[in-house]
């Protein structure tokens, strides 16, 4: 077995390219994943490959696994779907063979302590797995929002993000939920997920939670427009080194609205004393066995095109939500 792999680094802010690094023994209680799948996290990673991280992030924002520093160079990523190849310790051997998830970068092969992989659950699908991360932020901002049996939820932005906490909270018995978007397309997607889509001009107002997921300063302005009086209006997007301009000399005070935000590095303070992340993960990868979510997974392509479809997406993300990239076989 080669020591060999092969990663996808940032060189310099809007160029990538794939490298060969050879890998550490397994030692410590580490396994060896062979990587299927692995995910661009649109938003984030556009950021990350365009430089706009702000100085004062470098670290908060860094992945658990991220080799480098920012801006650049530096491997950087959180979505991999693989199998177990090899384990270290005898207690870890009910691992090889088994698929999981691991919030690793853009790479072939890697080894990493046997606890940073969750073995998927029966019935969840390798190639939709890579939406675990994405899931566990929805789970988090539902927390974060603490919406009520009955609220009328407007989610303002249809990214994947946007779309499971659309998803999620239709399904709170009594909620009516509308997934917001300017794109006309994302309809076809709120349908596939069982839940009502509106252009911004249409969306009802006077909601009783506003979630807003969209990255962008009108979208948030929209999001603050389609809340009732004393209504929260949660704040799912980061925006990097961009400035946002609020109308907060409006309605805002009147109406004695909540702005608030949620960020999944964090877990919200009503769950730190009964959970973790490897738990909340878990819920996760629980949640994602539904297959209509697979109408999130927009495209794929190979591990080898991956410079250029990342260059391509941070640029002109078009219709894309969670764009899956192939390693390999993948069998």
């Amino acid at each position: 077995m080669t020591d060999e792999a092969q990663a996808f680094w940032l060189v310099r802010p809007g160029q990538g390219a794939l490298r060969t690094e050879t890998l550490a023994p397994l030692s410590g209680g580490e396994v060896e994943v062979r990587t299927l799948f692995s995910g661009i996290s649109r938003g984030t990673e556009a950021l990350v490959f365009r430089g706009e991280i702000p100085e004062s992030e470098y670290e908060r924002m860094r992945a658990p696994f991220q080799v480098g520093c920012f801006p650049a160079p530096v491997k950087y990523g959180y979505i991999s779907v693989g199998r177990v190849e090899a384990v270290d310790a005898a207690e870890d051997a009910e691992l090889i063979g088994q698929p999981v998830f691991c919030l690793y970068p853009h790479q072939d092969r890697y080894r990493v302590p046997a606890l940073a992989v969750h073995p998927l659950p029966a019935g969840l699908l390798p190639e939709r797995a890579i939406l675990a991360a994405q899931m566990e932020t929805a789970i988090n901002g539902l927390w974060d929002a603490q919406p009520r049996l009955g609220d009328r939820i407007a989610v303002v932005g249809a990214g994947t993000v946007g779309c499971l906490c659309a998803w999620l909270a239709s399904r709170i018995p009594g909620c009516e939920v509308e997934l917001v978007d300017i794109n006309p397309q994302r309809a076809e997607t709120a349908a596939a997920l069982g839940v009502a889509f509106q252009d911004p001009a249409t969306a009802r107002p006077d909601a009783d939670l506003v979630i807003h997921a969209s990255g962008t300063s009108d979208g948030l302005v929209g999001a603050l427009a389609l809340a009732g009086v004393e209504a929260t209006v949660l704040e799912l997007s980061w925006f990097g080194s961009q400035a946002v301009s609020l109308p907060l000399g409006q309605a805002f005070h009147q109406r004695r609205l909540t702005l608030r935000s949620s960020q999944v590095g964090s877990l919200p303070l009503g769950q730190r004393a009964r959970w973790d992340h490897r738990r909340r993960l878990q819920l996760a990868l629980s949640l994602l066995r539904d297959p209509v979510l697979d109408a999130l997974i927009t495209g794929e392509e190979a591990f080898s095109d991956l410079p250029r479809v990342m260059a391509r997406l941070a640029k002109a993300p078009g219709a894309t939500l969670m764009h899956r990239i192939r390693y390999g076989d993948c069998t």
